[in-house]
């Protein structure tokens, strides 16, 4: 760690040597610009595979909102060893299969690992060749790493490890949107909740494909029943749930819509108390008394989360629809990435985000 005057006072701040590992990909490079403009963040390096095409090109080049803020080039990482060196904490912006071969080098050599892939979301290593289609390299880590969405997250577990594993970002807007209404004891357990929920073409990342290209994408449905993200959102809810994840045709945001089943006695008021209680004194969760949309969100850290009640059917009870919407590159990753890291080491929550 290094040590420098505050600008406005005379005592030291701690800045910790930070490095990206996947820093030209879209979440890579939005991490980047939260970093360099994070007082407590040195940012010592960005590195990309070794075969990358960008490997040698400055960070600029790739973003162009980095232009005169940063001389960093994308690095190849040809000795993840090397790389660990002396960094006090790594995110890691990389395929699932990477991540999960990478994360002991660097914390054998001393650094928090902030994983945003999906190499540490689920406990039972049976369940990466099923939903990520790679057999885990080390799946011993799967109990050291705390699972982090930054709302819920235990303080202590928190503290304690050295491997974090970032939320998706489906996850993160259908977790937030769900888990205080299964904690209040809101909801029909008879009844899974369903989650329709749409997002831009920027979550499928920066490599070019064919399904992405500007003239075939539309407004679709994909990955029914066999997406990645239902596994991890059951597992951190305890809860079923059905789960179908749409292409929207715009670049960046979800919006998550959730349909459930309430539980006998509850109403509009005690949905409304379940959700100012949860997010009552958390910055980044923002409870709206309209349904949210997606151009509050886009370009923040933010999440915005509204709900309606349906009448009383005398035979069924009442329904609840909950919305959700957030930027998926940032509070569905490199944001919350930031927040988590945040909280890890003990500066405010919203530092560089807001």
């Amino acid at each position: 760690m290094t040590e420098e005057a505050q600008c406005c006072g005379t005592q030291p701040l701690v800045r910790l040597k930070a490095a990206v590992v996947g820093a030209s990909g879209y979440a890579g490079t939005e991490l980047t610009g939260l970093l360099l403009r994070h007082p407590g963040v040195e940012l010592t390096a960005l590195y990309v595979s070794a075969g990358s095409a960008d490997a040698g090109r400055p960070v600029a080049e790739i973003d162009g909102r980095l232009e005169g803020r940063t001389e960093l080039t994308l690095t190849p990482l040809s000795d993840p060893a090397a790389a660990a060196e002396g960094l006090d904490l790594v995110f890691f912006c990389t395929e699932h299969e990477v991540s999960a071969k990478l994360a002991p080098v660097f914390l054998d050599a001393g650094a928090v690992v902030f994983d945003l892939s999906g190499a540490f979301r689920l406990s039972d290593p049976a369940a990466y060749p099923k939903y990520y289609k790679f057999e885990h390299a080390n799946p011993e880590l799967l109990d050291v790493a705390v699972y982090a969405l930054g709302e819920y997250v235990d303080p202590e577990l928190l503290a304690a490890t050295r491997l974090v594993s970032l939320p998706g970002c489906y996850p993160t807007a259908s977790e937030l949107a769900l888990r205080p209404l299964l904690d209040a004891g809101l909801l029909d357990p008879a009844a899974k909740p369903v989650i329709d929920a749409v997002s831009g073409v920027s979550g499928a990342g920066r490599k070019a494909k064919l399904s992405n290209a500007f003239c075939e994408v539309s407004l679709c449905a994909y990955g029914v029943f066999t997406h990645r993200h239902r596994p991890e959102i059951e597992e951190h809810l305890g809860a079923r749930v059905v789960f179908t994840p749409h292409l929207g045709p715009f670049k960046r945001g979800i919006l998550a819509t959730v349909t459930a089943r309430l539980a006998p006695g509850a109403d509009a008021a005690a949905v409304r108390a379940a959700y100012e209680n949860a997010y009552e004194g958390r910055p980044l969760v923002r409870v709206k008394k309209t349904l949210p949309k997606l151009g509050d969100v886009v370009g923040t850290s933010f999440c915005d989360i509204g709900f309606a009640v349906s009448d009383d059917d005398p035979q069924h009870g009442k329904d609840v629809v909950v919305v959700s919407a957030i930027d998926n590159l940032l509070k569905g990753a490199a944001g919350q990435a930031v927040q988590v890291m945040n909280l890890r080491f003990g500066f405010n929550e919203t530092t560089a985000l807001v």
